[in-house]
């Protein structure tokens, strides 16, 4: 078997058996497949929970097929966003941790890589940003090396000698969110955890019935209660509580009532797969720049990204986008231009008006519980997304900065 058919067949992802029926009420059922929906399976199922989680197309094939993998709070984050970076930082130091258990869950690995990181600047004034996220890291306790372009091309002699500053973080990592959506999915099969995928949800049940447009119960007294999902072929599944994972769609499930809902965008993101034929070695570690990143994989792969683009849900790959990150890249790691094309792909990013996360249950609804919008973060903050959802099953409220509560008070119209 070649390397490449070998990779194919450890990332594929199959149908789980149809060993349920259609009058099956679950404890938990999720809508969506990707990194987010499935830790919330698999965590949920391990729990001794009995759940079901439906996709429309295969599992992982939205966001998390695109992503990049970077395991790197605090350079991707915004030093405005201090309750994100808290929670990132948490996510990163956990994830060791968590891949180990998931691997040993699955019987499969995530290629979890920890080589570190170089931040690098071309000229002054991305020198001078360099220093701040310097200062920013150094007050959260996290180590960042600042690098002459002498030392940057020691630890990674592929770099240009034009780089003008680099900053070391050898605390970021990286994995392949294919071979993590495999495990995910895998793991929560093993926990128990029915898997339907080319099921697409077509409303939310509320009160044992479909509201359609927005409409609710309107007695007094009554108190929504999401009672499970209908799917566009019609079928019901009932379930104690649901999680919506749905990523950038997830705005717009009908039958939500607006108490529930929260405000989504899609944030469309370009990048390239590339592979060097001779094997590993162009770089070790990832190299990020202003405008993307370059992730190598141990085998010889490499990931380079993104673009970030307000184009609503379009997903169509672009000349003048890859055209960029080709420039960039080039401009610092020369050799990325002998590299071979492999794929060149587009994604939607779920981002919400905060660029934060909606972790928890809405404010005057039952039943109910969202995973979404992780926008840049979502293989990051899959551990703790994990978490938050089980301790939204066990009761507990949602995190103030994360909770779909604070979207509460924006204008029904945006939420419809």
């Amino acid at each position: 078997m070649t390397r490449r058919a070998d990779r194919q067949q450890l990332i594929r992802i199959m149908p789980a058996k149809r060993d349920h029926t259609p009058t099956d009420t679950f404890d938990v059922l999720v809508a969506g497949g990707g990194v987010a929906g499935l830790v919330a399976a698999w965590r949920a199922a391990q729990a001794g929970r009995a759940v079901c989680l439906v996709d429309r197309g295969e599992l992982g094939a939205g966001a998390s097929h695109v992503a990049a993998g970077m395991l790197a709070p605090v350079t991707e984050a915004d030093p405005r966003e201090p309750a994100l970076l808290e929670l990132g930082l948490e996510a990163a130091w956990r994830w060791p941790g968590f891949a180990e258990e998931l691997e040993s869950a699955a019987g499969m690995g995530v290629a979890l890589r920890r080589t570190g990181s170089l931040v690098v600047a071309r000229d002054r004034d991305e020198a001078e940003a360099l220093d701040r996220v310097r200062e920013v890291a150094a007050g959260l306790g996290v180590t960042m090396e600042r690098l002459l372009p002498s030392a940057a091309r020691r630890l990674e002699p592929a770099l240009a000698p034009t780089v003008r500053l680099a900053l070391h973080a050898p605390d970021d990592h990286s994995v392949d969110p294919r071979l993590i959506t495999a495990a995910l999915a895998e793991a929560a099969r093993r926990a128990g955890a029915v898997l339907r995928c080319g099921e697409e949800v077509g409303e939310a049940l509320i009160d044992g019935a479909v509201v359609s447009n927005g409409r609710e119960p309107t007695a007094d007294g009554d108190r929504p209660r999401i009672t499970g999902l209908r799917l566009t072929s019609g079928e019901r599944l009932t379930a104690t509580d649901t999680v919506v994972a749905l990523g950038a769609w997830a705005g717009d499930l009908p039958g939500l009532p607006s108490a529930a809902r929260v405000p989504m965008r899609p944030v469309k993101g370009q990048l390239l797969r590339l592979r060097d034929p001779e094997g590993p070695g162009l770089i070790e570690r990832t190299v990020r720049f202003e405008g993307g990143y370059l992730v190598p994989r141990a085998d010889g792969r490499y990931v380079l990204g993104a673009t970030q683009e307000e184009r609503g849900f379009d997903t169509t790959v672009t000349a003048g986008g890859l055209y960029e990150l080709l420039r960039d890249a080039s401009e610092l790691v020369p050799g990325v231009l002998e590299l071979e094309l492999e794929e060149a792909i587009a994604g939607l990013r779920p981002a919400t008006p905060d660029n934060a996360p909606v972790l928890g249950r809405p404010r005057g609804v039952d039943g109910l519980i969202w995973a979404g919008g992780h926008h840049r973060n979502g293989v990051l903050l899959a551990p703790v997304t994990g978490d938050a959802v089980l301790r939204a099953l066990d009761g507990e409220p949602a995190a103030p900065a994360f909770a779909p509560a604070r979207f509460a008070h924006a204008d029904a119209e945006a939420l419809a």
